[in-house]
């Protein structure tokens, strides 16, 4: 898979999507950090990237309705600590083979991830 992380997400979240063997790109390496959500889905429908965020305006269906990008991941972690973060991200992980996220918005939290179409 093709992931594209967002600036909120840590190193060990990239980290974590690299060992699994996906290809992962990080906004804040490609200069999109600080930048407008709309740049942010821009980035990632060009380069046909999932993106993957703490940021609860991606999970807004009337903004970015799920047919519109190739899967919007919406982290949502007990706390925001790196090892909450990673645990959760591990938990969608193990899904991967069994849904789709092309066009699906996945709300990611711990031990469930809710997707909508």
């Amino acid at each position: 898979m093709r992931f594209k992380l967002d600036e909120n997400l840590p190193r060990n979240a990239h980290s974590l999507l690299v060992g699994a063997g996906h290809d992962v790109h990080s906004a804040s390496e490609e200069g999109l950090g600080g930048g407008t959500d709309a740049r942010l889905i821009g980035a990632c429908l060009a380069e046909e990237r999932i993106l993957v965020t703490l940021d609860l305006d991606f999970a807004d269906i009337q903004q970015y309705p799920p047919s519109s990008h190739h899967g919007v991941w919406v982290v949502r972690p007990a706390t925001q600590s790196v090892a909450n973060i990673v645990s959760v991200l591990r938990g969608a992980l193990t899904l991967l083979a069994a849904e789709p996220t092309e066009g699906r918005l996945w709300i990611v939290e711990p031990g469930r991830v809710r997707i909508r179409e």
